[in-house]
C-alpha cells in the first residue's frame, strides 16, 4: 500500500489526489438524490407530514454520532479500507433503495416505511466511515493549501450536484411516475458504484503510530476545553440547529404552500448548486489569504438576508415568482458553500495533530447530531401549528412563517458567535470585502487596460 505524507508535497497536491476530486464529482452524483429535494418530493408523492419530513432529513446528520465508536477502529484498518468498506456497504443498501418505487403492491405507507428503514441502514454506514475520510484528507494536505484543496473539491460538488438535480428536473417532469423516480435512484446508485473505482486510488496516510499504540481511555473533557476548537464547536451547533430544516422544508413549502410543480422546484435547487460555484471562485485563494472567519461572518450576514426573504415569502408580502426565486436560491447556494469551505478549513486548522481522529469525530458527531435533531423538531412543530391554527389566529403568522421566524433568529445568534471565532491569521471582514469590490475590480482594469 502506498503511502504519502504532506511533508512530500509542501508547494503542491500531492500525487494521486486528483482521484479524490474525482470520487467527490463521481459522489456527488448520488447522494443529492437521496439527501436532497428528489426524495423529499418522493416521500410527499407517498403522503409523507412534515414530521417524516423531519425525520428523513434529520436522520443522515444524526447517525454520524457513530463516528465515535467507530473513531477508535480506524488506526486497526488505515483511513482507505475503512472508508471503502462503509461507502461499498451502502452503495449496496442504495440499490435495494432504487426497487422501492416499483413495489406498487405495496400501499403508499408501506414503501415509506420501507425508505425510512433502507436510509436509515443508508445513513447508519455512511455515519460509521465517514469518520476516516477528514482525517485521512487533513493529514494529506498541507495547511497552506487546504484552502485551495476545499475550494476544488466544493467545486467539484456543486458542478455534479448542479448537473444531477437539473438532470432529475427534466427526467421527473410535472408529476413524476413511480418508474421515472426508480429510475432516478438506479441512477444514483450507479453513481455511487463509480465513486468506488476512484476512492480506491487516493494515497493512504498511515495513521499516527501512536494512536495505535495507546490503549488509554480518551480524554474527551480535554479535547472539549480546547478554547479554540470549543469556539468553533459552539458556532458549528448553532449553525446547524438553524441550517438543518432550510433544505426539507423549502421544498415542501414550494409544493405544498406555493402549489410549485415538481420539475420547477428542482430547478431552482440546481440553480442554487451555480450560487456554490460562484463562491468557490470567488473565495479559492482568499480563505488561505485573509482566513476563514471573515469569509464566515460574510456568509452568515447574506444567511439573515436570505431567511427574511423566506419570512417575506411566507407571509405573502412577496410573490412567490421566478425573479424571487431564482436568485434566492443562488444566494442561498453561495452562502451555503462558504459557509461549508470555511467552517471545515477553521476546524482543520483548530485541531492538532494528536488525536486528530476523535476531535474530528466530536466536531462531526456534535453539529449532525444538532443538524440531525433541527428538522425534526422543525417537522413537529410544523405540524402542531397547521393543526391548532394557533399561530394564524393570534399572531397572524402561517406555521412556515413561524418557522422561518424562528430560523433567522438563530442566524443572528450564529453571525455574533462567528466574530468571536479563534483565528490568529485571519483579517477582518472589511479588508476580505476591499480585496473583493474595490481591489480585484481595479487588478482586472489595470489588466485589460490598453498599454501603449
Amino acid at each position: 500500500m502506498a503511502e504519502t505524507t504532506a511533508e512530500e508535497s509542501n508547494e503542491g497536491f500531492p500525487p494521486g489526489l486528483h482521484h479524490a476530486f474525482i470520487f467527490a464529482s463521481c459522489n456527488a452524483l448520488s447522494f443529492p438524490i437521496v439527501f436532497g429535494s428528489p426524495m423529499i418530493l418522493y416521500a410527499k408523492s407517498l403522503g409523507a407530514s412534515a414530521t417524516v419530513l423531519g425525520i428523513l432529513a434529520g436522520m443522515m446528520p444524526l447517525l454520524v454520532m457513530l463516528q465515535i465508536p467507530a473513531a477508535r477502529h480506524v488506526p486497526r484498518f488505515g483511513y482507505r479500507l475503512f472508508v471503502f468498506m462503509g461507502w461499498s456497504t451502502r452503495t449496496v443498501v442504495y440499490f435495494l433503495l432504487a426497487g422501492v418505487p416499483l413495489l406498487t403492491m405495496l400501499d403508499s405507507g408501506s414503501r415509506l416505511a420501507l425508505v425510512l428503514v433502507l436510509m436509515f441502514f443508508f445513513t447508519m454506514l455512511r455515519g460509521i466511515s465517514s469518520c476516516a475520510w477528514l482525517p485521512w484528507i487533513t493529514s494529506m494536505i498541507p495547511e497552506s493549501i487546504r484552502g485551495r484543496y476545499l475550494a476544488i473539491d466544493y467545486a467539484c460538488v456543486q458542478i455534479s450536484g448542479f448537473l444531477v438535480v437539473i438532470g432529475a428536473a427534466f427526467w421527473l417532469g410535472e408529476s413524476p411516475t413511480h418508474s421515472r423516480f426508480a429510475g432516478l435512484f438506479l441512477f444514483g446508485a450507479l453513481a455511487g458504484l463509480a465513486s468506488l473505482f476512484f476512492l480506491r486510488r487516493i494515497p493512504e496516510v498511515a495513521p499516527p503510530e501512536v494512536v495505535k499504540e495507546s490503549a488509554t481511555p480518551v480524554p474527551w473533557q480535554e479535547i472539549f476545553g480546547h478554547l479554540p476548537f470549543r469556539k468553533v464547536l459552539s458556532f458549528g451547533v448553532i449553525w446547524s440547529v438553524a441550517f438543518g430544516g432550510i433544505a426539507p422544508f423549502t421544498v415542501a413549502w414550494l409544493k405544498t404552500e406555493a402549489g410549485v410543480a415538481e420539475d420547477s422546484i428542482l430547478v431552482v435547487t440546481a440553480i442554487s448548486y451555480l450560487g456554490g460555484l460562484a463562491a468557490v471562485g470567488l473565495m479559492n485563494r482568499r480563505l488561505d489569504d485573509f482566513g476563514s472567519r471573515p469569509a464566515m461572518a460574510l456568509a452568515m450576514s447574506f444567511w439573515v438576508g436570505i431567511i427574511a426573504c423566506w419570512f417575506a415569502l411566507a407571509k405573502q408580502v412577496i410573490p412567490t415568482s421566478t425573479v424571487v426565486l431564482v436568485p434566492l436560491h443562488i444566494a442561498m447556494g453561495f452562502a451555503g458553500a462558504l459557509v461549508g469551505m470555511s467552517m471545515m478549513r477553521l476546524v482543520m486548522g483548530s485541531i492538532p495533530p494528536m488525536g486528530r481522529s476523535h476531535f474530528f469525530a466530536l466536531f462531526s458527531v456534535t453539529a449532525n447530531v444538532s443538524m440531525g435533531i433541527s428538522p425534526m423538531v422543525w417537522g413537529v412543530l410544523l405540524d402542531v401549528l397547521r393543526e391548532s391554527g394557533f399561530s394564524r389566529q393570534e399572531w397572524g403568522l402561517s406555521n412556515y412563517a413561524v418557522f422561518f421566524l424562528g430560523v433567522g433568529i438563530l442566524m443572528i445568534l450564529a453571525l455574533a458567535l462567528c466574530v468571536r471565532l479563534t483565528e490568529p491569521k485571519a483579517v477582518g471582514m472589511n479588508k476580505l470585502l476591499k480585496d473583493i469590490l474595490i481591489d480585484s475590480p481595479q487588478r482586472l482594469w489595470v489588466r485589460f487596460w490598453p498599454r501603449r
